[in-house]
């Protein structure tokens, strides 16, 4: 079987599961309404876990950490507690209080996991299982372990978490992860874009600064397998929101194919568009689609914008200059198993004609360069996640200094391509 059908199966059974459970999803009652206020979603959250709130100085930018879902950023707010609520929260599972045996797809702006997913060097199958559905599973220090508060202030929080996995070759690997989850001050956000302090637009900018530790005695090396940092964000779909990742213009034999885009399948050209300078993704949850471009085109940011509600979403990543060696998450044995992506975006859909969706959401994604650690090294990876709230026109002015490309040309995408498809891709 293809990777694209694995992938479909993976999300059908266990979006089956969570149904036949009373856990699973749909698209009406899976997730708060995308307009749902931060103080609804902070109250819905602390009936079922502890929520640290960040804050800016003002109480205006506000971030909150879920600590014993591995430190995740559930949601924030650029307008205080009443203000938009911009995370994707999984309510229904939530609320079931139920555990899923193969990953528990909870929701969150920022959450941490390792990859590669698949592969031989993979860490999601173990020893000479084969790839596929009944043998995945997410690692549990991933997925259902709490992490530790190292530090806790006003506007940042430091978790840490150990772990030990063996990879699908059975390389053995002891680590440690840390991150902080830091929100910034208005004028550390606007120093972050590059641009000066814009009167009438409202954001919210924090970011997660991730550490990988190899805390075993053997070097990490790429005969036996790598790891990488892998920081994953869902937001709410909309059918007037488009994800934008800006590219690097070049020959193919130069810097690689502009995009790879067949995770699932083919994408119709009503949803997925590319030129020379951007890759345009439909973010409104219809169509089960992902995304990714290799560490030569990306730029070390991506993006979305909402015409709707008038959201724009800026991430912004570490990515070292010159590094190519990414890790390959493709569910089979691989030739290149360092020929990875560094940038990802992803759309959910029903995973088979009649299924329901896991969410519906949609994923901006970042990762780290493959981490070749020798005994107590550290590969760090910072993801910044930055909402703005303002008119067209000014926040126009931020789409084209940050992402290179105006509003118009991210609205106008689809223009022409007729009704979006909806359903799922099928290779």
């Amino acid at each position: 079987m293809r990777f694209g059908g694995l992938f479909c199966a993976v999300a059908l059974a266990v979006a089956m599961e969570g149904v036949r459970s009373g856990a699973g999803t749909s698209a009406r009652t899976a997730s708060a309404d995308s307009g749902a206020t931060f103080s609804a979603d902070l109250r819905f959250l602390r009936q079922h876990t502890p929520i640290v709130v960040l804050r800016d100085a003002g109480g205006e930018s506000l971030v909150a950490v879920a600590p014993a879902w591995q430190g995740r950023v559930m949601t924030s707010s650029a307008q205080g507690s009443q203000g938009r609520s911009f995370g994707w929260i999984n309510r229904k599972l939530i609320a079931s209080g139920q555990r899923l045996p193969h990953f528990n797809p909870l929701g969150g702006e920022d959450r941490l996991w390792l990859g590669p997913e698949g592969g031989q060097f993979s860490i999601y199958f173990a020893q000479g299982a084969p790839f596929d559905l009944e043998h995945w599973f997410v690692p549990a220090a991933f997925d259902t372990r709490s992490f530790d508060v190292v530090e806790r202030a006003r506007d940042h929080i430091t978790l840490k978490a150990s772990f030990d996995l063996t990879n699908h070759s059975g390389s053995h690997f002891d680590g440690r992860v840390q991150r902080t989850v830091r929100v910034l001050s208005s004028d550390q956000a606007w120093q972050a874009l590059s641009l000066p302090l814009m009167n009438g637009i409202a954001l919210v900018a924090y970011e997660s600064k991730n550490s990988l530790t190899n805390a075993g005695r053997t070097a990490w090396s790429k005969g036996t397998g790598l790891l990488s940092i892998w920081i994953l964000g869902m937001f709410n779909p909309s059918p007037a929101a488009t994800i934008v990742i800006p590219i690097k213009p070049g020959a193919d034999a130069e810097l690689g194919a502009r995009v790879t885009s067949d995770y699932f399948g083919p994408i119709p050209n009503d949803r997925l568009r590319v030129s020379d300078r951007a890759v345009f993704l439909r973010a409104d949850g219809q169509f089960r689609s992902k995304v990714g471009v290799n560490p030569k085109r990306s730029l070390g940011r991506l993006g979305s914008y909402d015409a709707a509600h008038h959201v724009l979403t800026v991430v912004q990543f570490d990515q070292p200059q010159g590094v190519t060696d990414y890790v390959n998450s493709l569910w089979k044995l691989q030739k290149d198993p360092y020929g990875g992506d560094a940038a990802n975006a992803y759309n959910d859909g029903p995973p088979a004609p009649g299924a329901p969706p896991m969410g519906p959401f949609f994923e901006l994604e970042s990762s780290s360069p493959a981490a070749a650690l020798g005994p107590g090294e550290t590969l760090s990876h910072t993801h910044r996640t930055i909402h703005l709230v303002g008119s067209e026109e000014q926040l126009d002015a931020v789409s084209r200094a940050v992402l290179g490309l105006s509003l118009a040309e991210i609205e106008s995408a689809f223009a022409g391509a007729g009704a979006a498809s909806s359903g799922s891709a099928h290779p």
